[in-house]
């Protein structure tokens, strides 16, 4: 699923190898198709729908760019609130027949992987708290970032070996 990566990487960027990440932009890509593209639906309605969705991924890698385990595990916890407001939004398109039993189950199925996959994260983020096992930055070999020219420059010296 590296598709949603972008060719520029460093440590911040990160959120978008998170799988449950990856199946959030999946469900917005749903909720879009549902919302803009299969049927008709109230003005209104769609772009709470659209806001709603959103909101998942951009509060995963809100969290995750906060860089503090307290921060971190608050915005998932705006993303667990986003993903309820969500179901809550599709559920009352199917009960008014804006949307199909055959497109809510679709939407339902992934809603519930990501749900699941956002309370498991939150359980290990929040075990990582208790037990102390939080390090202050992401462990990640800098060696694999890719950067661009204008950001190679270091202000760290380098060690030179006489071999």
């Amino acid at each position: 699923m590296d598709y949603y990566e972008t060719e520029l990487r460093n440590k911040n960027r990160g959120y978008m190898k998170l799988i449950v990440w990856q199946k959030a932009i999946q469900l917005f890509e749903l909720a879009w198709k549902i919302a803009f593209i299969e049927v008709k639906i109230d003005f209104k309605l769609r772009s709470q729908l659209a806001d709603a969705v959103q909101s998942i991924s951009a509060n995963i890698s809100e969290g995750y760019g906060r860089r503090s385990i307290n921060e971190y595990i608050q915005f998932l916890y705006y993303a667990l609130g986003s993903l309820a407001e969500t179901m809550t939004r599709d559920i009352g398109l199917k009960q008014t027949k804006q949307i199909s039993a055959a497109l809510f189950h679709e939407f339902d199925l992934l809603h519930y992987e990501v749900e699941n996959r956002l309370l498991r994260l939150i359980d290990k983020l929040e075990q990582k708290r208790e037990d102390e096992d939080w390090i202050a930055r992401i462990a990640e070999d800098p060696e694999e970032y890719v950067t661009t020219p204008s950001l190679q420059h270091s202000t760290t010296p380098t060690l030179r070996t006489n071999a």
